[in-house]
């Protein structure tokens, strides 16, 4: 597997002379990313009534991991740590700290790539603060921000049909955000990719491409007849809905950006419409990776190249009460992952729980590539089937009011500045509805994850187990 597994990318038309000499047949990698994309808004998973059918068809022709979790965030942007992670290859509490010794030192992924002898691409969203793509990528267009502008009308919206009527919708490109410059920003990292994979039919050198979508971040902005695509009959409540959290304003705060997005207490109508307008965001994109997907096949690069599409963490949109990803719940630390390439089984389904930043760890080791001091994980043990084991237990944190372990069927979430803990088996209890921790019978299993929580907050450097007030909480 490994002389013929790794991710696609995008090549352009560059001089061959400027880069490290490419070992033979190394294969092409491109690496799609999504932005706040849960792992139950592909089709193919049938956990959601939503149109995916080229990220169901990717899902169909080689392996998807069902548990692919982010690590959490030392601040309200999750996605700044979880691309910083993502980069780097360093756990959460390292990241941050070693975006820059990691420039320095060459050792960011794309650098990394760039000495095994690949041509590097990118276009998207970048937000790894201490970074510039500009000096990492021998080819970047259209770098985007950590999120296309949001306006004062794009928040506490829609307050019943008569506001909605009058207020902020979606395809009107007066507001801005995804649509500033005239085009939708989904349409230009397609068209990116496209013009890149011309280009790089007429290359031999290996290509590394790193696209980044801002879909399905807010300002959640399609064309109308996206939108039309989902009426709201046609959308369901979460069965975990909750008109407001309990415990939001300790955890993560009624004023958080993500959380004011919704009126609260949310209602059963303006949870529907912004899910209306999420999965309307998430066909599009879907749409347009479509045309990347073809235009790699037109490239001819196709059957030596590896695709990796996953998304930086969740979101809730109306799970539990929530807008955002700021949580510990599976909805919003769970993201879709595929990979596809030769030598990869078509319809493989792998639900050992990883990491989504096992990507860089894989396409290193596929590459040939060095990985000294990337603590994330290759996953070609698995893809192999050599082996079904990978972390022990997976970790979660957001700032200093969350924690999280997940081990076998089991989740204990902590919010420690509120003195609060609630237990889940995700097995009997996949939506995360029947709070376990003030039920006796569970004590024992209830002080049993305490401890293996304590024992992963020591393994990961956390924080908050040397009672520290580490700046990044």
């Amino acid at each position: 597997m490994k002389n013929v597994f790794l991710m696609v990318v995008l090549v352009g038309a560059l001089t061959l002379s400027d880069f490290a000499e490419a070992a033979p047949n190394q294969p092409n990698v491109l690496f799609i990313f999504a932005d706040d994309m849960s792992y139950e808004t592909i089709g193919a998973a049938g956990m959601l009534d939503i149109d995916t059918p080229n990220l169901d068809t990717l899902a169909k022709s080689g392996a998807s991991f069902t548990h692919a979790h982010n690590m959490g965030a030392w601040g309200g942007a999750v996605c700044t740590a979880s691309r910083s992670m993502l980069n780097t290859g360093r756990f959460l509490w390292h990241a941050g700290a070693s975006v820059k010794p990691c420039v320095a030192e060459n050792r960011m992924w794309s650098q990394r790539m760039q000495e095994a002898g690949y041509q590097t691409y990118f276009s998207g969203k970048w937000h790894v603060p201490g970074a510039n793509p500009q000096g990492l990528f021998h080819v970047v267009k259209n770098v985007r921000a950590g999120m296309p502008k949001q306006t004062p009308q794009g928040y506490n919206r829609p307050k019943s049909p008569e506001d909605y009527a009058s207020g902020w919708k979606p395809w009107e490109t007066k507001y801005g955000g995804f649509w500033e410059g005239g085009t939708h920003w989904s349409e230009v990292l397609a068209n990116d990719g496209v013009e890149y994979l011309d280009s790089a039919a007429k290359e031999e050198q290996p290509f590394f491409m790193y696209l980044a979508f801002n879909a399905a971040h807010d300002p959640r902005q399609s064309p109308k007849e996206y939108i039309d695509r989902y009426p709201l009959e046609r959308i369901k409540l979460p069965e975990n809905f909750l008109p407001q959290y309990p415990y939001a304003d300790k955890i993560c705060g009624l004023g958080l950006r993500d959380e004011k997005l919704m009126p609260y207490p949310r209602t059963d109508y303006a949870v529907k419409v912004n899910r209306q307008e999420y999965f309307a965001l998430i066909t599009h994109m879907d749409d347009q990776i479509g045309r990347i997907l073809e235009a790699l096949k037109e490239s001819g690069k196709a059957d030596n190249t590896y695709i990796v599409f996953t998304a930086d963490h969740g979101l809730a949109v109306g799970h539990h009460g929530l807008s955002g990803k700021q949580n510990m719940y599976d909805h919003s630390v769970r993201v879709p992952f595929f990979v596809v390439g030769p030598g990869v089984k078509a319809g493989t389904q792998i639900d050992t729980p990883i990491y989504l930043q096992d990507a860089m760890a894989t396409i290193l080791d596929l590459a040939d590539a060095s990985t000294e001091g990337v603590e994330f994980k290759s996953l070609l043990p698995l893809l192999d089937e050599e082996s079904s084991e990978h972390y022990e237990a997976m970790y979660g944190a957001y700032m200093k009011t969350q924690r999280m372990i997940t081990k076998g069927d089991w989740k204990l979430i902590s919010y420690p500045t509120a003195n609060v803990e609630r237990l889940f088996n995700l097995n009997k209890d996949p939506n995360e509805m029947d709070d376990l921790a003030g039920n006796p019978e569970y004590s024992n299993k209830l002080v049993e994850m305490r401890v293996a929580l304590a024992e992963l907050c020591e393994a990961m450097d956390d924080p908050r187990t040397k009672d520290s007030t580490d700046a990044k909480e």
